[in-house]
């Protein structure tokens, strides 16, 4: 994806930077010219199929409106305030794919994904992964439809799948959750050290790792109001957990 980072304030630049330096598979540019923002916003919104506006969503729909046509030709827009709470899939969610990207994003930041497709914001479920260097997709997806299966639950009802931003690049976790269909999202380390929810501790991932677990911490923060509905479900070398929100 061809991406357009726009920033205008000292801060927004460095939230800018930080992404371009992070994005996988993505082509991305920093956009940070002094001038008018709508005279930027006119010249590369049809150049791009990705715009990550740095500011806040007011400004962002005041000066996309003269150019918006329709879903399916509209650039995937996600809006990040500078305090880095959020990442909001403003445009095109689905057919544009802000919804994956504002994930991406808010995955990078440690903001939290804002998205309000009625399909999307329906789901309940949170899976949690944990698994070894190297695992493949086809390990990961069993993985996931057992513990799917022991809850009674389809792929349909999973939200997104998290884990520990230790695991962000791990090409089976990204290939799984791509041939999956579900977006996916990591939780920053220091986020799970300091969570004091319930959920099983391990001394030994501790020590390898240095945080008491995976995928149980991680499925519980990535929702609102979670309990776990599938505790740590271990398969091979991939672990499991499901949350349900509410």
């Amino acid at each position: 994806m061809k991406i357009a980072i726009i920033a205008i304030t000292p801060e927004g630049r460095r939230i800018g930077q930080e992404l371009c330096e992070t994005l996988i598979g993505s082509e991305v540019y920093l956009l940070t010219k002094p001038g008018s923002l709508r005279k930027t916003v006119e010249k590369i919104f049809d150049q791009y199929e990705g715009l990550v506006f740095v500011m806040a969503l007011g400004i962002v729909i005041r000066v996309i409106a003269p150019f918006i046509k329709s879903k399916y030709e509209d650039p995937a827009v996600v809006v990040v305030d500078e305090g880095r709470r959020f990442a909001i899939s403003a445009l095109s969610g689905h057919e544009g794919g802000a919804n994956l990207l504002a994930v991406e994003v808010g995955s990078i930041l440690g903001a939290e994904p804002v998205i309000t497709t009625a399909s999307e914001a329906k789901k309940d479920l949170i899976v949690g992964v944990g698994c070894r260097k190297g695992t493949s997709s086809e390990e990961i997806i069993d993985a996931i439809d057992e513990a799917l299966r022991a809850a009674g639950r389809s792929r349909q009802e999973v939200r997104w799948v998290v884990s520990i931003d230790l695991k962000r690049e791990e090409p089976g976790l990204r290939q799984a959750c791509q041939s999956l269909g579900i977006p996916f999202r990591t939780i920053s380390s220091d986020l799970v050290k300091r969570f004091s929810g319930p959920y099983r501790r391990s001394s030994l991932v501790k020590e390898k790792i240095g945080v008491e677990g995976v995928c149980e911490p991680c499925a519980l923060i990535a929702g609102r109001r979670t309990s776990l509905l599938v505790p740590k479900h271990k398969r091979g070398r991939v672990c499991v957990a499901i949350a349900r929100e509410n």
